[in-house]
């Protein structure tokens, strides 16, 4: 599916007692958790494959924990957590990263904030005691407050507003959602960072960067018990405040379709459709969240998928389709069809083929060598995730962070793979109406040659912090 649904890390599977009273995971046990006094989770996984670790906290603060008129707040701290803190001169801490051979870097979703290193295992000591003094002592400077907002706007610019088919999807979440917090984007409307000051930082710094709020995972060639020592030594002294009362406001029941059209310069027309979908709430017991992760895998998980086969290759009438869904989340989840028509086809045309691939599997279903094929590829791209440690520590952090457990991961493959043809196509009959769906279209307009050369810079300029 386009790369800009994945407004979320997504992941298909995807007691406060001080460390000398806690007692050591089993021997079999890999990864090992253990909790700090001040409320630091530490969970290590055990890989010795190579001398090398990965080391991320995550602290459970992200878009949706904003307030309205303060759109972009968690956005904008993770970019002042590599200005300097009492101890180090603003980016001192990726010049000492690199100093040892590695890599480090940070990301804000709706849901989380994280910040990772990738270094040597002979470095692991001072990433800890870098990243947990940032963690008590940031230094938020004012004269360095006022150019990286500069900074985070022109990204704003860059990878929203003069991105045509990002916009379309900020509006439609603006569009979907009338009272949760995903109605606000993660970079933060402009205005809201227009009238954003180094006090707003300084207070969601204060407000949620404590270690009651975060979780300090570790992957790679360790010792947990020794790894466990050193998040002591480094982190168990810094103090936790008391966590404000989280209020998210229920999105209520959506009573019939919307629709919303975006003008904005673009070679071509896009569609994107969005349909009110559950999470995954309870990792054993939900059957409908693992069938609806199926029916995306069966639409588009592969080159031989549906959308791809059918609308793209076969009829022709898409340049492009897609589908997607993440039942991962803090707050809402939503499945969502994207394209763009081909040459000679419009948007209407698209939505109504990509409407009728959803009928066919309301009435006739899946078969199962369909669906024993999709769920062959999602066991293989579990296997080949854990040869990397990076893709490990990312999978235990955002269950952690969301509210689930790393003990889940295996059983949701499980789960995933129980999920039955039948389960398949009644989450196709059950939560594609239109009384739940939002449709957003992008009516292109057009475009100079100078605002197509820097659409395409955008498109291929890295994220930094």
């Amino acid at each position: 599916m386009n790369r800009i649904l994945s407004s979320r890390c997504k992941l298909l599977l995807a007691s406060a007692l001080s460390l000398a009273l806690v007692a050591p995971a089993p021997a079999l046990a890999n990864p090992y958790e253990t909790t700090l006094a001040n409320g630091l989770r530490v969970i290590v996984k055990e890989d010795h494959r190579a001398p090398t670790v990965v080391h991320m906290v995550w602290y459970r603060a992200g878009a949706m924990d904003e307030q309205d008129g303060s759109s972009g707040l968690a956005h904008m701290l993770e970019h002042m957590m590599f200005k300097g803190t009492q101890k180090t001169a603003p980016g001192e801490f990726s010049k000492r990263v690199a100093a040892v051979g590695g890599r480090d870097n940070a990301f804000t979703s709706l849901d989380y904030t994280a910040y990772f290193q990738q270094v040597p295992k002979r470095a692991l000591p001072e990433m800890m005691a870098l990243e947990a003094d940032r963690m008590a002592n940031l230094k938020l400077d004012p004269k360095e407050f006022a150019p990286e907002l500069k900074v985070v706007m022109e990204e704003r610019r860059m990878r929203t507003d003069d991105n045509p088919q990002a916009l379309v999807y900020e509006r439609l979440n603006a569009t979907a959602f009338q009272v949760h917090p995903y109605r606000r984007p993660v970079i933060g409307w402009m205005d809201d960072l227009a009238h954003m000051t180094w006090q707003d930082a300084e207070n969601w710094y204060q407000r949620w960067y404590t270690p009651a709020n975060a979780t300090l995972v570790v992957v790679g060639d360790v010792d947990h018990q020794a790894l466990f020592k050193l998040a002591e030594q480094h982190y168990g002294a810094i103090k936790s405040r008391a966590l404000p009362e989280r209020r998210i406001l229920a999105e209520p029941a959506q009573l019939g379709i919307k629709r919303i059209n975006v003008k904005a310069p673009a070679k071509l027309p896009y569609l994107l459709m969005a349909w009110k979908t559950p999470k995954l709430n309870d990792v054993m017991q939900d059957r409908d969240p693992y069938a609806l992760e199926m029916l995306a895998a069966v639409l588009d998980g592969h080159e031989a998928a549906r959308l791809a086969k059918n609308l793209v290759r076969g009829r022709r009438i898409a340049q492009s389709a897609g589908a997607g869904y993440d039942a991962l989340a803090r707050g809402e989840s939503m499945f969502m069809l994207d394209g763009q028509p081909a040459e000679g086809h419009d948007v209407a045309e698209l939505e109504t083929a990509l409407r009728a691939e959803i009928r066919q599997i309301q009435e006739q279903g899946v078969n199962e060598t369909e669906l024993a094929r999709v769920k062959n590829q999602l066991i293989a791209g579990q296997i080949y995730k854990r040869d990397s440690m990076m893709g490990q520590a990312m999978e235990i952090g955002m269950l952690e962070v969301i509210g689930r457990q790393w003990q889940d991961i295996d059983r949701m493959i499980e789960q995933l793979r129980s999920v039955s043809a039948a389960e398949v196509q009644a989450v196709a009959q059950k939560y594609f109406s239109d009384d739940t769906l939002t449709v957003a279209t992008l009516d292109p307009q057009p475009i100079s040659d100078d605002a197509q050369a820097k659409a395409e810079q955008n498109a291929a300029a890295p994220h930094t912090h």
